[in-house]
């Protein structure tokens, strides 16, 4: 089994990738500031190590196979202030010329250093099409990129790879969200003249080729991590308008971008038309190439939500005590046998991977695997606000089913039913959700305006952590 050392796997990208290296066969490590927080974070079944503890952190790099290295603040939404700009380069360089030196302890070679970087390496080039090879440009961002880089660049290790990712779209993070809710309130246009190139990549691209990265070792050096095909930013701007059913969105001028972020402008302003040619060369398949297609799997809905039919129900005396007036059903296709997954649900540590960060899901007691009459109590954040939740398992058949039901929480009645079926060797999963929101009718305005989206949001993420997680694509290349 491969041994997989992570450095910020609390983030967007770092929780994305922790599930893709499970479900890859990896043994994941994970080195956190906070242990408790990626403990609550992350899935069962990793070991998280104290990064500022420098004993722990030596032993951790000493005992890999491999080290990913995500580490840094969000460079996007806010002004670039002297005080933001030293945060943002001690966040990358010094944190990675930490790592560097524990890697030089080693006695032998570390295999692969996989270390992260971006696209804003190249700068604003216009029209230019870029790639792997191709020179770094001017301004902060790539100022920051380069210096992130060369910190990397000397780690004892038989390769390094430098991975330029690109714009991620993704679920539950990254520069999707954002763009979605402007373009639901009909602010999603142009940004400055929409002719700047914009190099993007899908999520589950995003963690394959990292994957790909540590297993091939024919990779080293810079690499591009992008869709093979950039869109204009006013390309991008209509396609999600498009998937969002908007037709009138309002756009953006240079001078008001600037005016609201000044120099930190640049990252929605500047021009990036990469392409990833060593990935694309070297037999990478990118499931997503097209953006419409990737638009596709991650806005358009894939969560149904009706009026629950009475007679339709199950016979349980929970739902005749606490009556549903809603529906709501989910399905998730997964290219592994039910042996391997259902066993994966039956551990409550694995429910908050499958949660947004934004929640902040934390189960308040530990408790062993599921079964029928656990209880589990844990806490979310919904809109800032605190709430404990806790569930009960009514039902328990393992292989086939389970349900669990709220006894205290925010709903008036939540019962839900996970079922389980195999099919040809892959397991079709269903969500079913009988709920009612409180407060009668007050409860069914909200639930129209804000309720049922963020159940579609939330399930919409479930979906693609579990596909992350069972994903049996293959992410090496073709020799």
């Amino acid at each position: 089994m491969h041994r997989t050392l992570v450095l910020g796997a609390t983030g967007f990208i770092g929780r994305a990738l922790v599930l893709g290296l499970q479900g890859s066969g990896h043994r994941v490590s994970v080195l956190a500031r906070s242990v408790d927080h990626a403990r609550a974070l992350l899935p069962a079944g990793v070991d998280v190590i104290d990064f500022g503890d420098d004993t722990a952190l030596d032993a951790a790099v000493r005992d890999t196979d491999a080290i990913v290295n995500l580490a840094g603040e969000s460079i996007a939404g806010k002004r670039w202030t002297a005080g933001r700009k030293n945060a943002l380069i001690e966040s990358r360089v010094a944190v990675t010329e930490r790592l560097v030196a524990s890697i030089a302890k080693r006695e032998q070679l570390l295999p692969v250093l996989v270390s992260a970087s971006a696209i804003g390496a190249y700068g604003d080039r216009g029209d230019d099409e870029l790639d792997d090879s191709s020179s770094t440009g001017t301004g902060f961002a790539a100022e920051l990129c380069r210096a992130w880089e060369a910190a990397a660049r000397p780690a004892a290790a038989g390769r390094v790879v430098i991975t330029r990712f690109g714009v991620v779209l993704g679920r539950g993070g990254g520069a999707l969200d954002p763009l979605v809710r402007l373009s639901r309130l009909g602010l999603g246009g142009a940004i400055g003249a929409g002719a700047q190139w914009v190099s993007w990549i899908h999520l589950e691209d995003l963690v394959a080729a990292v994957i790909c990265a540590i297993g091939d070792p024919r990779i080293a050096g810079a690499i591009a991590v992008t869709a093979p095909m950039p869109v204009r930013q006013r390309e991008l701007a209509q396609a999600i308008a498009r998937a969002v059913d908007h037709s009138i969105e309002l756009p953006a001028p240079a001078f008001a971008v600037k005016l609201v972020l000044g120099e930190a402008s640049s990252m929605l302003l500047a021009s990036q038309r990469v392409v990833p040619r060593a990935l694309v060369l070297g037999g990478f398949h990118h499931t997503f190439p097209q953006l419409d297609d990737a638009l596709a799997d991650l806005i358009y809905e894939t969560v149904e939500i009706e009026r629950t039919q009475t007679d339709e129900l199950p016979d349980a005396s929970y739902l005749r005590a606490r009556r549903p007036r809603y529906t709501l059903h989910a399905r998730t296709e997964l290219d592994a046998p039910l042996a391997e997954v259902f066993p994966f649900f039956a551990a409550p540590g694995n429910l908050a991977a499958l949660t947004p960060a934004d929640l902040a899901f934390q189960i308040e007691e530990p408790c062993g695997d599921i079964e029928c009459n656990t209880v589990i109590d844990y806490k979310i954040r919904v809109a800032g606000i605190p709430l404990h939740w806790r569930t009960r398992i009514e039902r328990w058949v393992p292989g086939v089913m389970f349900v669990d039901a709220q006894e205290a929480g925010p709903y008036r009645a939540w019962w839900h039913e996970h079922r389980f079926t195999e099919r040809d060797g892959k397991t079709i999963m269903d969500d079913i959700v009988h709920y009612a929101p409180p407060l009668g009718l007050i409860g069914a305005i909200a639930n129209r305006l804000v309720v049922e989206r963020m159940l579609r949001r939330i399930f919409g993420y479930r979906r693609t952590a579990i596909r992350l997680r069972f994903a049996s694509r293959k992410v090496s290349v073709r020799a």
